[in-house]
């Protein structure tokens, strides 16, 4: 089996993007932290390539599970995201410079959907590891949602493929050793395919 992670280049004038160090770090270790070969891509942090680049990958590594990832500064958590939402509404422009507004992700497509990965599960054994994680209801409107929009919309395709996204913290907020393990964490329950437990990860607003 076969696991692809994926994370985006730098944009907003950082230097480095802790998603495509996670996901390349994983990938050094995947036999040791995963028990699988773990193939990493890098995305571009625009609208018109992010996906293109993930999809090449999945067609060409034919993965059993994929969990691309992303930055989300002002958080010291790993969030694990549980919904997709067919819209794109730019706070920035992306690195390519574009900047849409209230367009759907695909024309067409359901209003979201939901992430594929056991959430709750890989919360569980984050927690084991004291490791700061929460199951997140919005993974915005940029291009981080709209990646996750599609490939969910291509697992829908795909029978026995487990895909979804989760958000990282900045290095600084979260090492990135430790997210390195995070991820690792997810992937394993993903590759398990055990039940969900009856944990409540709910928020209140």
């Amino acid at each position: 089996m076969t696991v692809l992670v994926s994370g985006f280049e730098p944009f907003g004038g950082d230097d480095t993007n802790p998603s495509w160090e996670t996901a390349r770090a994983l990938a050094e270790r995947g036999r040791e932290l995963v028990g699988d070969d773990v193939v990493a891509v890098r995305l571009p942090v625009t609208f018109a390539g992010a996906w293109p680049a993930l999809e090449a990958a999945v067609r060409e590594h034919e993965p059993t599970v994929v969990v691309a990832l992303g930055l989300a500064g002002g958080t010291d958590a790993i969030r694990l995201e549980r919904v997709a939402i067919d819209v794109v509404d730019a706070r920035i422009p992306d690195n390519a410079g574009a900047a849409p507004v209230d367009e759907p992700v695909v024309g067409g497509g359901p209003a979201a959907y939901w992430s594929g990965l056991p959430l709750k599960g890989a919360l569980a054994a984050l927690r084991e590891q004291e490791i700061p994680a929460v199951v997140s209801n919005t993974a915005g409107t940029y291009v981080c949602n709209a990646t996750f929009y599609h490939l969910m919309h291509h697992a829908q395709g795909a029978p026995g493929l487990r895909a979804g996204f989760v958000h990282v913290p900045t290095a600084d907020a979260l090492p990135v050793d430790v997210q390195v393990r995070a991820v690792a964490t997810v992937v394993r329950a993903a590759l398990a395919g055990e039940r969900e437990p009856a944990l409540a990860a709910g928020a209140e607003d």
